[in-house]
């Protein structure tokens, strides 16, 4: 069984960033993800989109966020079981928990964080017939790997930031990309809708609105997909291909975690912001995008925030006759548990004479 003082369930920007936080508080901590490496949605979905709204970053690559997240909570040690789901929980006469998951890894400690972002995600599939024959074989719901898709043909179908964003990329690197939208009107950012105006004009990417992609073709790899048009007299267009990638989104659901006991409103776990996010079960809280609460933000910083503040509530649980004296990190530094130590210089002061 592993022992942890704070089991984090989600490894994404906020279950990573609360390792720090707990880690200032000589907090272990050890975290629980069914994806097969740390990062979540940030390395999983999105590992090459820039993000602007982090602090003290004008613009981040997604997986270079977690990469630095990484690196600063490695002086923490902290554990990880990684490609299992977090299936039950079992509160024990103590008031600690034991956390199972999928493969029957079992953990325990006194206090749970339930971080896992908009929880587990599913792609929404377009409703072509045979499409799961070539899942792997030439269809793709999520680009982790944009290499792959150099000088190559590739058919993008949607009409949101995804299906935008992954246009204007890959029109820099792929031999042919084709955008194609059942609508006239996108749903994405005007500033992406613009560019992929401007590279449509260029020829750089093949833009074909008010049609849909009803078929595939190809006999042991894709390699063509029909194209029906909403005006009659274009008809159906059978377009050559190497790749077809569908972005109509992800369907997230919260798993075993909605049998938890929790309070659920609208797929989300209701908390108690007002103090420290934690759940209707004490000891159980939960962070970023899977909380909600008056007021929800759904951004990193939120969660950033939201851990700083459940980890001084997770310490006090710890340790109920213990009282912590908040210092800055620029005050104290920051001391690993491998023996690292960072400050910073002590300031001399000389007297004259």
């Amino acid at each position: 069984m592993i022992k942890t003082d704070i089991l984090i369930i989600g490894a994404g920007p906020t279950g990573l960033f609360a390792v720090f936080e707990a880690g200032l508080l000589k907090l272990k901590c050890h975290l629980i993800d069914a994806l097969p490496q740390p990062g979540g949605q940030c390395s999983e979905i999105y590992p090459k989109k820039p993000i602007y709204d982090i602090p003290g970053f004008p613009e981040v690559l997604a997986g270079d966020l977690v990469d630095n997240l990484m690196e600063q909570i490695k002086p923490f040690e902290p554990g990880f079981t990684l490609g299992e789901r977090a299936e039950t929980i079992d509160k024990q006469e103590d008031g600690s928990f034991i956390v199972t998951t999928s493969k029957g890894t079992k953990h325990h400690a006194p206090v749970v964080v339930i971080a896992g972002g908009l929880g587990s995600f599913e792609p929404r599939k377009p409703p072509i017939p045979g499409i799961k024959n070539y899942e792997d074989n030439g269809v793709a719901y999520i680009i982790r790997d944009p290499e792959i898709y150099r000088d190559k043909k590739i058919v993008i179908a949607g009409g949101g930031d995804s299906a935008l964003d992954w246009s204007i990329y890959l029109a820099e690197i792929a031999k042919e990309v084709s955008l194609v939208h059942r609508r006239k009107d996108f749903r994405g950012a005007l500033d992406s809708v613009e560019k992929v105006e401007e590279l449509s004009k260029i020829g750089k990417i093949n833009l074909v609105t008010d049609a849909e992609v009803v078929d595939l073709k190809g006999e042991d790899k894709l390699d063509s997909v029909l194209i029906r048009h909403k005006d009659e007299a274009r008809g159906e267009e059978l377009k050559e291909t190497d790749y077809f990638i569908p972005l109509f989104g992800l369907s997230p659901k919260l798993g075993p975690i909605a049998n938890w006991g929790l309070e659920i409103e609208k797929n989300a776990i209701k908390v108690d912001n007002s103090y420290d996010y934690q759940t209707n079960i004490p000891g159980i809280y939960a962070i970023g995008d899977v909380n909600t609460y008056k007021g929800k933000l759904k951004l990193i910083l939120c969660g950033f925030h939201e851990a700083a503040i459940m980890c001084q509530s997770a310490y006090q649980r710890i340790n109920p006759d213990k009282k912590y004296v908040m210092k800055y990190t620029t005050v104290s530094g920051v001391n690993g548990f491998d023996g690292s130590k960072k400050e910073a210089k002590k300031e001399v002061i000389r007297s004259i004479k």
